[in-house]
C-alpha cells in the first residue's frame, strides 16, 4: 500500500503530466538525435511553453506523410476506407490514449482517409500538449 508521500508524489505527476513530458522529450531525442542533446530540450521546451501560452500546437513526430503511409498499410486495396477496429488499433499505435470512438463513419464502420488524418492529427496534437489544458 502507497504512503502519502508516494501518493501525493503521484498526484503531483499525474497532474502535471510530467511522465507523457518525458516520454515526449525522450521519443523526440530518439527520433532527430541531435548534436547537443541538452539545448535541443530546452528549445523543445522553451517551444512547448509558448504552445502553452498562445494556443499554437507544438510539433509531432509524425507528419502528414508518415500518416498517408500507415492509412496506405490498413488499405491495401485502396479502397479509401479502414473500419472502425483498424482505426482504434492505428490511433492507439501512435500513442493516443484519448481515441474518438464517435468518428465520422463509425456507424457505417468505414472511416476515410480525412477522417483518419484529422483525428489522428488531433489526438497527437492532444498527446503532446504535455500541460494542463483548460
Amino acid at each position: 500500500m502507497a504512503t502519502q508521500r508516494e501518493k501525493e508524489a503521484a498526484d503531483y505527476l499525474k497532474k502535471h503530466k510530467i511522465v507523457e513530458l518525458m516520454e515526449n522529450l525522450t521519443s523526440m531525442l530518439f527520433f532527430y538525435r541531435p548534436e547537443n542533446p541538452r539545448e535541443f530540450l530546452i528549445e523543445q521546451l522553451e517551444q512547448l511553453k509558448i504552445s502553452q501560452q498562445s494556443g499554437i500546437k507544438g510539433q509531432s513526430l509524425f507528419n502528414n506523410s508518415n500518416l498517408d503511409a500507415a492509412f496506405g498499410i490498413l488499405d491495401p486495396a485502396n479502397q479509401k476506407y479502414i473500419t472502425f477496429a483498424q482505426y482504434k488499433q492505428a490511433l492507439t499505435i501512435l500513442g493516443i490514449k484519448d481515441i474518438n470512438e464517435c468518428p465520422e463513419g463509425v456507424n457505417e464502420d468505414r472511416i476515410s482517409h480525412e477522417t483518419f488524418k484529422t483525428e489522428a492529427i488531433q489526438g497527437l496534437q492532444r498527446c503532446s500538449a504535455t500541460y494542463e489544458q483548460p
